[in-house]
């Protein structure tokens, strides 16, 4: 077994620049907002693993089944010799296409990017472990930042999974998906997992689970303002909220103050007076018909070659080719 290379492009402290500024600007808009990908610490990743365990939490195992029935025909039609995975985390799901390019012999290279530098070495380490021919060059990274540093050669296939994208403003996927094509070169391809439009009861219910998970994942980011800035968010001091927007059909997740409160948070320079009843928006999860995932996509300039949905139409996973 060859080790893992492990490039940082995030650099020492780069956390407590990035968030203060984050935490700046959200929190003096309204409605108020602390960016997701404060989320997802060691911490936050570790109970996001936990979500796409529990039951209501469908979008996992729709995605699973996808590539479970249908990995080898991705990778057939993907003709790649690399695979790059944005926003890797432990890579679980992944482990299907890399079983599909083992079948198939013609991969060389895996390469996960995350911000989670402890995750993603680990990762790293079982990815190497388990396809010893395989060459594993994990990046530390933030995929909204360093898209430019993304590993070159071979035929790449880029893999954006579990939904991610739908975390995304219009604006920012737009941005995002702009940025990603003008990467890549011609030949290469994303395949792009994105959660579908359904009931809201079962909405709901995925992003409010029975054993408050998912609720412990959004108030985390409290915590992480707290450690990182200096903050003095009391988290049990707001209640969760997530609902269903119809509108932008998306799920938004808020936390909501349960008492007047003034919060002080001195690495951002930050004073806050928040009303009773008031709303931090933490996280929104867009959900996608066919014909607007193949319509984002083209307008990047990434052509839908193929799509495929789990059984109940609940999810689907599209492969988008560079011309």
């Amino acid at each position: 077994m060859s080790e893992p290379r492990v490039r940082v492009l995030l650099e020492p402290g780069w956390e407590t620049g990035s968030i203060a500024d984050d935490v700046r600007r959200g929190l003096s808009r309204y409605p108020r907002t602390l960016p997701p990908r404060w989320l997802y610490d060691d911490h936050g990743s570790a109970l996001f693993d936990r979500i796409t365990r529990l039951p209501e939490y469908y979008p996992f195992l729709a995605e699973r089944a996808i590539l479970e029935a249908h990995a080898d025909e991705i990778v057939t039609a993907s003709g790649a010799t690399a695979l790059v995975e944005l926003g890797s985390g432990t890579s679980e799901k992944t482990r299907l296409l890399l079983d599909a390019f083992t079948r198939s012999g013609q991969l060389t290279r895996f390469a996960p990017v995350d911000v989670s530098e402890g995750t993603l070495r680990t990762a790293a380490d079982q990815i190497a472990e388990r396809y010893p021919s395989l060459e594993v060059v994990a990046v530390v990274g933030d995929f909204t930042l360093h898209l430019a540093h993304l590993p070159e050669g071979g035929r790449r296939m880029v893999a954006f999974l579990g939904g991610t994208i739908g975390n995304l403003y219009l604006e920012e996927r737009r941005a995002f998906l702009g940025a990603l094509a003008d990467v890549l070169e011609p030949g290469d391809s994303v395949l792009l997992g994105t959660d579908l439009v359904k009931s809201a009861d079962r909405l709901i219910a995925a992003y409010d689970d029975s054993q408050g998970v998912t609720e412990a994942f959004i108030r985390n980011a409290l915590v992480v303002v707290n450690r990182e800035l200096g903050g003095d968010f009391d988290p049990d001091a707001f209640s969760y909220i997530p609902f269903w927007d119809p509108h932008m059909e998306r799920m938004d997740l808020r936390l909501r103050a349960e008492v007047p409160q003034r919060v002080s948070v001195p690495g951002a320079d930050v004073v806050l007076d928040l009303a009773m009843g008031e709303e931090i928006r933490i996280e929104i999860s867009t959900k996608f018909r066919i014909s607007r995932i193949a319509a984002e996509l083209e307008a990047a300039g990434l052509g839908v070659a193929r799509v495929w949905t789990d059984e109940a139409g609940d999810f689907a996973l599209t492969l988008a080719v560079k011309a």
